[in-house]
């Protein structure tokens, strides 16, 4: 259940460096039922990612990581959202560039292949993907620096490159399910992100890419589980404190709440197969608990969030760890 808000999450923070302002508490209350006050586009490009991500776990069972599966993520995230003229699906056939906004292809910061030149590009990456003389994480480095470098779609190329760290790990057998995820460190370290970038195309610079990466891969694996295991004793607790009452409503609401920390009564209805009143029950006992508190004002369409949950989640990512004392901490990303 702790797999669903940490895609949630990843999504979020992969959407937000190209630009997407929703939030995790948005998004995860948007799923459980709520009307979003955030644009429906920006939801719609965050829960894209989440299809991507999950369709590819899935199709990972069926066949390897290609040039196929690609394109299918790519559909996937840009279709129906801004920047889906950006022929979803298809590689590019029209040269882009990367700068600021409004810059034209001569005065470009990186400038990717020409589309006459994309296949044969791509071609070996696709051998690359599947070189298994590397080590797994410094693969997944490499394999994204060349990604981001070809840059084979018109838009969606960022996104894309940081569903396949994921993906690859997992077809890797690295990862069992996609518990490691990147978007919220290079986020918080955008500068550093991009700088490392282009340290390789300019300098010829790998070492600090992967010394990035790898710093990277570390931090987010321990905020991860130090997420997960606080997430895991808090709901333990209330298991606990409410295992002793007639009705088993409010342990299901503390098991649905694990996969997201917002509900709404009638969604809650729907997938516990029980009555409206019960669940209303169910509800107060945990608001009387401090489990769950009501969201806003409104006396329909209410929304309950289990506020404990939803701060262990939405807080910022540490980028150093933990037991290293505060006056030695550096942020080498």
């Amino acid at each position: 259940m702790l797999i669903r808000p940490f895609i949630r999450r990843e999504a979020v923070y992969s959407s937000r460096i190209e630009g997407t302002q929703a939030t995790l508490g948005e998004l995860l209350a948007a799923e459980a039922g709520a009307t979003p006050e955030r644009s429906p586009e920006d939801l719609r490009e965050v829960g894209n990612y989440v299809a991507a991500l999950e369709h590819g776990m899935k199709r990972l069972k069926q066949f390897p990581l290609s040039l196929r599966l690609v394109r299918e993520l790519h559909e996937k995230l840009m279709t129906g959202v801004r920047g889906d003229h950006a022929t979803p699906g298809e590689f590019r056939r029209t040269q882009n560039w990367i700068g600021r906004p409004g810059c034209t292809l001569m005065d470009a910061s990186y400038v990717p292949p020409p589309p006459d030149d994309l296949m044969e590009h791509l071609g070996r990456w696709e051998d690359f993907l599947h070189d298994e003389t590397v080590p797994p994480i410094v693969h997944a480095a490499l394999v994204h620096y060349q990604f981001e470098a070809i840059h084979p779609f018109i838009d969606g190329n960022g996104r894309v490159g940081r569903l396949l760290i994921t993906l690859g790990l997992c077809a890797r057998g690295v990862l069992p399910e996609p518990l490691l995820y990147l978007s919220a460190f290079f986020d918080a370290t955008r500068n550093d992100y991009y700088d490392g970038l282009r340290g390789i195309t300019d300098r010829g610079d790998w070492a600090g890419w992967i010394e990035y990466f790898l710093n990277g891969v570390a931090r987010q694996a321990e905020d991860a589980l130090s997420r997960a295991e606080r997430i895991n004793r808090q709901l333990a607790t209330w298991r606990e404190d409410f295992a002793g009452g007639g009705s088993k409503v409010p342990l299901q609401l503390i098991d649905l709440i694990g996969g997201n920390p917002f509900l709404t009564p009638r969604e809650t209805e729907r997938r516990l197969g029980v009555a409206y009143n019960t669940v209303m029950r169910a509800i107060a006992t945990l608001e009387a608990g401090g489990v769950l508190a009501k969201v806003g004002d409104g006396k329909r369409d209410r929304v309950f969030c289990a506020r404990a949950i939803l701060d262990i989640l939405e807080e910022p990512a540490r980028l150093v760890p933990e037991s290293q004392p505060t006056h030695q901490r550096k942020n080498r990303g």
